[in-house]
């Protein structure tokens, strides 16, 4: 008898996100598998987040799009909670607002998990707003790679932007999850390491892309010194000590100036040649 294919729920914290939220709903919409459900959990936005999803829903009144509203405490941890709570598929897929996954993304979720024994997958990221995309995301499947081999498989941690749960590993893990009030850590790699405390299996899926945008290369020097250093304290705070973990901060902190200007080229480039007029 042939083992039946999971069903996938497709979670989404937001907040103020309504210059992606659409870009990542059609994304998560036209799939080559459909999704069983995309939930939008908006936390408290000022702007037009909620509107444009219930727009979208409109629009696409047979698509599995859901919204709903976490107003209890401001934050992505308790949102990402809340949505990977209220999810219903075998498997939980989490992705960001910006987010934009290919098409077969769903599909390839479906095949990672058609193993009994992968409790969470992970995959690489296409930066859609910079240039060479392509080699971009070639350049971060190595990388990925790369961290895995040196650390000889013993940590392999998932990417907010692009990862899925089983629903009974999360369900094993939900009350361990730190709440990280100070908000200093990886949300998703704190969700990693408490899937290795268990002996959960992580599975890393070439083929499993999402696209997700570059933005965070706008944030000041400090601003991303400290965003990246969010390693080191999510590391500290479970006390794990393994120099081979340092390598994805090297690297991000490494890339910042030189990725910082080719963003810029890029958007130059884009303005010149884009029409005048029209919407």
């Amino acid at each position: 008898m042939e083992t039946a294919k999971p069903s996938i729920s497709i979670v989404i914290p937001a907040f103020n996100e309504e210059s992606v939220i659409r870009q990542c709903l059609f994304a998560a919409h036209y799939q080559s598998v459909p999704a069983a459900e995309i939930i939008v959990v908006d936390n408290m936005s000022t702007d037009r987040t909620a509107e444009l999803v219930r727009q979208v829903q409109g629009e696409y009144p047979d698509a599995p799009i859901k919204l709903l509203h976490q107003d209890e405490e401001q934050g992505l941890i308790p949102t990402r909670n809340f949505g990977l709570d209220q999810a219903t598929g075998d498997v939980i897929g989490r992705i960001d607002a910006d987010s934009v996954l290919e098409p077969d993304w769903v599909e390839q979720v479906q095949k990672a998990f058609m193993d009994p024994e992968v409790m969470a997958a992970t995959g690489p990221v296409l930066y859609y707003d910079m240039p060479l995309r392509r080699f971009g995301l070639q350049a971060d499947d190595r990388m990925r790679r790369f961290v895995l081999k040196l650390a000889k498989k013993q940590y392999h941690f998932l990417f907010g932007s692009n990862m899925a749960l089983r629903r009974g590993a999360w369900d094993i893990i939900r009350q361990d999850v730190c709440r990280d009030e100070a908000d200093e850590m990886h949300e998703d790699i704190d969700v990693s390491v408490h899937l290795a405390d268990h002996a959960l299996k992580i599975l890393y899926v070439p083929e499993m892309v999402s696209g997700m945008s570059a933005r965070r290369l706008e944030d000041s020097p400090k601003d991303y010194r400290y965003y990246v250093t969010r390693f080191d304290r999510t590391y500290a705070n479970h006390k794990i000590k393994n120099r081979v973990l340092q390598v994805p901060r090297l690297i991000f902190m490494g890339v910042y100036y030189p990725a910082k200007l080719l963003r810029r080229v890029h958007q130059a480039r884009t303005k010149q040649v884009a029409p005048r007029g029209g919407i």
